[in-house]
């Protein structure tokens, strides 16, 4: 095993991570919780498991807060590409799922686009 200093890189402990903002802004301004967004992470957690695809070396689903991409609420970013997805129903998600995370194709149709902020 190398050490962080050695410039040899260190294997991840995830392939992919994929992160969903379920951030719900209590004086009711838009956000992702109002866009069905916890429903597409217990979907995207399932599918994953069923498919095999989790754990150590392979995909991790996980809740995030505040992503700051509230205008295309609502919103998941998979890592190590970066790349963002503004989805609209669980459809979706089986296909951020199935093309991105099991077979590393970007599902360019769900690309949020880049100037969509807060």
């Amino acid at each position: 095993m190398s050490s962080p200093t050695s410039g040899t890189p260190q294997p991840q402990y995830y392939a992919r991570h994929i992160f969903f903002c379920l951030n719900e802004r209590p004086n009711g301004e838009g956000c992702c919780a109002l866009h069905g967004a916890k429903a597409a992470f217990d979907h995207c957690k399932t599918l994953v498991k069923q498919a095999g695809l989790a754990g150590p070396g392979q995909v991790r689903v996980n809740k995030a807060g505040c992503l700051d991409r509230c205008a295309a609420a609502p919103v998941a970013v998979v890592y190590p590409e970066g790349v963002w997805y503004s989805y609209v129903d669980l459809a979706d998600i089986e296909e951020i799922v199935e093309s991105h995370l099991k077979n590393g194709q970007i599902v360019e149709r769900l690309r949020t686009p880049p100037e969509l902020g807060r």
